[in-house]
């Protein structure tokens, strides 16, 4: 964003919002949908191998929860990023490589 506005001379105690400035500058936050998008890809491989990380990532493991609010969870957060699904249609989906790839390259 720093050099965004250097690049367009927005001076740095103008009140304008990082919004305005993506606008103007016709680009869109990419970071995001990069983090996202690794995180898909590595959570196919690790459903494929279906060992220890399997177990952590669908939460099915014995054990105390902690306390205060609870964290929020890898498959919770990829099914509100590919779209209105179920986590349950999530772990089918990942079984076969060529419709994990194809869900993931048309996620919004």
């Amino acid at each position: 964003m720093w050099f965004l506005r250097r690049m367009l001379r927005i001076p740095w105690t103008s009140k304008k919002t990082n919004e305005r400035v993506l606008n103007e500058a016709s680009k869109r936050r990419s970071l995001v949908r990069t983090i996202r998008k690794r995180q898909a890809t590595f959570l196919g491989h690790v459903m494929r191998r279906g060992k220890l990380e399997h177990l952590v990532t669908t939460g099915k493991f014995e054990g105390k929860r902690s306390r205060g609010r609870q964290r929020e969870k890898i498959m919770d957060g990829l099914a509100t990023w590919l779209g209105p699904r179920k986590v349950s249609d999530i772990l089918a989906a990942v079984k076969d490589r060529d419709l994990w790839r194809d869900m993931i390259a048309n996620a919004y």
